[in-house]
Formats: C-alpha cells, sequence, structure tokens
C-alpha cells in the first residue's frame, strides 16, 4: 500500500502538531521530534508549525529522568484542529493506561488525524488498537515482546515508519530522521537539509535503513566463536577474510563455522560478509561524496565492475544511482 499523508496541504499552510507527553517518556525522542520542526520556522521565515505540549492532566510529566516539563494542556482542553498528534511514552511501556486516554485517542482518530509514536508511544497506540493492519516500529529492544503481543501490527525494523496516516519510529535520534523526512516531503529537501545543517545532524538517515540491533542481542545464546567471527568481519571489510581464514583464526574448522551461520544466521558466511560489505558501501555512498571507485575499494572489491554489479543484484539500483535517490 502506498504510503501518504492524511491530507494534502499546501507547502505555506501553517500545520498544528500536539505532543502527548506520558509519565516516563524520553527527553531525548521528545527533543528530537520538537525541535526540527521549531529550527524549520525560523530558517524559513514562516510559522509552518504550531506545536502544542499536552499531558494527561495539567500537572508537570516527569520523563525517564526525572526531569519534570509543564504540559499547559490536559485532554480535557479543548484544542481546535490538529494535524499530526505525538504520542511520547516510556518504553518498556510498564503501566496500565487510563481508559479515557482511549476513548480521546480514538476520538483523535475519527477526526482523521495523523497519529504518530514516538518510543513507547508505538505501544500506546498498539494498546489502544490504532495499528491494526499498519506497518509500525519501535525501539530495537521491544521487538520481540511487541511481536508477540501485537500480531495484527506488522512490525518494522526500520528507523521509523510512515504507513498512510500513522506515523512511528524507535528510541532517541530516530525521531529527528523522521521529522526531518516529514519536513522534506512538506516544504522539500532544502529546508530539511538546512534544519539537518543548523543541528550538526551528520546526515539525513532515510526510512530504509534499519535500527542497529548488537549482534549479541539479536542471537540471544549464540556461541562466542560466532560472535568473533561476525566481528573479525567486521573489522575486516577493506580487506576480506576467506571463510577458511575465518576459521583459522577462530581455531575451528571451515564446516563448523558454516553450520554456526546457517543454524543462526540462516547464511552461509561469505554470503553474510557481502551483506556487511554492501551495507558499509551504502552508508559512504549516502554520506560522503568519494568517488564510487574508492568505495568499491574500501569495501573490498577488486573492481568497480564486480562492485556495481553485486550492489545491483543486492539493492536493485546501481552505486551511483544510489547516490542520487
Amino acid at each position: 500500500m502506498p504510503e501518504r499523508l492524511p491530507v494534502s496541504l499546501p507547502a505555506d499552510t501553517q500545520r498544528r502538531v500536539a505532543f502527548l507527553l506520558l509519565p516516563g517518556f524520553s527527553l531525548l525522542a521528545h527533543a528530537c521530534a520538537l525541535e526540527p520542526l521549531h529550527m524549520a520556522n525560523q530558517l524559513s521565515g514562516r510559522m509552518l508549525y504550531a506545536t502544542l505540549t499536552l499531558g494527561l492532566d495539567e500537572a508537570p510529566v516527569r520523563s525517564a529522568g526525572q526531569i519534570g516539563l509543564s504540559a499547559p494542556q490536559a485532554l480535557t482542553t479543548p484544542l481546535g484542529e490538529i494535524d499530526m498528534l505525538l504520542v511520547c511514552a516510556p518504553t518498556p511501556l510498564s503501566y496500565p493506561l487510563p481508559p479515557r486516554l482511549n476513548d480521546w485517542l480514538r476520538q483523535m482518530q475519527s477526526r482523521r488525524v495523523m497519529l504518530g509514536g514516538i518510543a513507547g508511544g508505538t505501544e500506546v497506540l498498539a494498546r489502544c488498537g490504532l495499528l491494526e493492519g499498519y506497518r509500525a516500529t519501535l525501539p530495537w529492544p521491544r521487538f520481540e515482546a511487541f511481536a508477540q503481543a501485537y500480531p495484527q501490527v506488522a512490525l518494522s525494523r526500520q528507523l521509523y515508519e510512515l504507513d498512510r496516516d500513522r506515523l512511528t519510529c524507535g528510541a532517541g535520534t530516530a525521531a529527528l530522521d523522521m521529522m526531518l523526512m516529514l519536513i522534506t516531503r512538506q516544504h522539500g529537501p532544502r529546508l530539511a537539509e538546512q534544519v539537518s545543517e543548523h543541528l550538526s545532524c551528520e546526515r539525513i538517515r532515510l526510512a530504509d535503513e534499519r535500527q542497529h540491533v548488537p549482534l549479541k542481542n539479536r542471537l540471544n545464546h549464540a556461541p562466542q566463536s560466532l560472535l568473533d567471527a561476525v566481528a573479525l568481519m567486521e573489522a575486516n571489510i577493506e580487506e576480506p577474510l576467506s571463510t577458511l581464514e575465518l576459521a583459522e583464526h577462530l581455531g575451528i574448522s571451515r564446516r563448523q563455522l558454516e553450520r554456526l551461520f546457517k543454524k543462526h544466521l540462516q547464511a552461509v558466511p561469505s554470503r553474510y560478509y557481502l551483506d556487511l560489505r554492501l551495507q558499509q558501501a551504502r552508508r559512504l555512498l549516502r554520506k560522503s561524496d568519494r568517488p564510487v571507485g574508492d568505495i568499491a575499494f574500501a569495501t573490498g572489491f577488486s573492481s568497480g565492475a564486480h562492485f556495481s554489479t553485486a550492489y545491483r543484484n543486492h539493492f536493485g539500483i546501481a552505486p551511483r544511482e544510489e547516490r542520487l535517490s
């Protein structure tokens, strides 16, 4: 299903964005979502975004770091028209939600407000039944538990997801990337780039970039030899080791190493290694101006032609097309 914003508005139209803060929310994630909007206003010289902060009541809401943030408006406050509501909540979400929040969020849905979840906000929307049939993401430590609790949600492992009128992201700076994406769609890439530069953001990460989940967390009780093998691969991107050389470094047989990869990663070592190198090449293409040939050699390819073929086979586009996309 194609992605779309729920309402098509002229570029100069002011959008009202509400942030609902729940106790234990991430102050970093909230700031990463809020500041790009304020910066877009400042750099454009126009009030493109009007923001308001909500709480369950009018008392200050304490963040995970026990910093109280005032919420001048509560759920009972008449809010007028809102274009987007972003729920900021802790992860894991360790307390029950008041029934009135469920009712209020459903009212927002009926008013065609775009609903978003930042960090644990995704779980809030899922608990209220507002993500059924949608793609959504949240911080990676909650992937497994969330997938079991909400099988009706299409769980994504990307940094952020925009699916029709739902917007979700992982923790921390993933919220910054998500909001820069929105600014790009609503006001063009130049303004988003200016906002990124003023916030000292190295680059705007794209939605198709996955959250980096440490291998030890992904594989739980995987043998140390497998973790060491992957660490060796990651340390030798420019001059790749053969499967036999990896096995010799680890003091195991090549056959043992292949069995470990097949059992825990569902891939042969050479294929997994190639994926690591191509992912590194993609990062270099997106964040640097290095010539494609230099990137090919920096990721262990003997020629530009070999690199281009492998890249196209893996990602469906040529390296030069990646840089232009």
